[in-house]
């Protein structure tokens, strides 16, 4: 079976352990790798996937033109990458760096607002939603009951204000309060969710197959959050779960290319 891992990061081979570090720190968690690039392909061989998805975060707006340049380098440098840009809601410029993202050959934008301190429906950003509507896909982290920056509610915001804007909710729409994803999330039909950092952080794989019924096979993505997570875990997890084949190869890999315009 093909698979196509929609969620992961990867860092400069420099900061990549610091990186990975502060991910532990942040979520209290020991990640699975250190993320570098090769670790990423080495684990994706061994899972089987043969795309995986980039998703950069730049902590400070200053990193914003740094981090995105470096995940167009990446996409260009290996077949096996597919690279999304980022922005941060208090940087200056916001309409220029979309639209550099879009030259680079992004295809579209990640925030994780828990940890850039901000609303993931922050007004700052809404310039960017607006150019992205019908070209780029939105992805964000959801859920975690710390905070209220990233609640699924928020994204609900962005949808119903950029109806043509193609979204995705992390961890199942709602990490760690997967009923509120369902809540605000689920009658959204330009609104997509992946798998990752669920089963790992105490989901049951029932649960799991309650998810796909509530939000539709045609909207749930296979992927692991490397490298806090592991993607040859998850194609396990995706293999336990109680569901037909054609279902599977849906959340595997043909929701992904649909969504990405892509074919493997």
């Amino acid at each position: 079976m093909k698979l196509i891992d929609f969620h992961t990061h990867i860092y400069p081979d420099s900061v990549a352990e610091k990186a990975t570090k502060s991910i532990e720190d942040f979520y209290s968690m020991e990640a699975e790798n250190i993320g570098t690039a090769e670790a990423l392909l080495e684990q994706s061989q061994r899972a089987g996937v043969s795309l995986n998805v980039i998703l950069p975060v730049a902590v400070k707006p200053s990193g914003v033109v740094h981090i995105n340049d470096f995940a167009a380098k990446m996409q260009k440098e290996h077949k096996e990458f597919l690279s999304f840009g980022t922005l941060h809601a208090a940087m200056e410029n916001i309409e220029e760096e979309i639209e550099r993202i879009e030259k680079l050959g992004l295809h579209g934008v990640k925030i994780h607002p828990d940890t850039q301190l901000f609303n993931i429906d922050d007004e700052r950003l809404f310039p960017a939603f607006d150019y992205m509507q019908g070209k780029m896909i939105f992805i964000a982290h959801t859920g975690d009951p710390r905070y209220s920056f990233s609640h699924p509610e928020r994204l609900r915001r962005i949808m119903k204000n950029f109806p043509r804007l193609t979204c995705i909710g992390a961890h199942f729409g709602g990490w760690s309060m997967s009923e509120e994803g369902v809540k605000y999330l689920s009658d959204m039909k330009n609104c997509y969710v992946d798998i990752s950092s669920s089963f790992p952080c105490g989901m049951s794989i029932e649960r799991g197959e309650e998810l796909v019924s509530l939000f539709g096979e045609d909207r749930v993505l296979f992927a692991s959050d490397f490298p806090l997570g592991s993607p040859v875990k998850e194609r396990e997890n995706l293999m336990k779960m109680k569901i037909s084949d054609s279902v599977r190869e849906k959340i595997a890999y043909k929701n992904a290319e649909e969504l990405l315009g892509i074919k493997l």
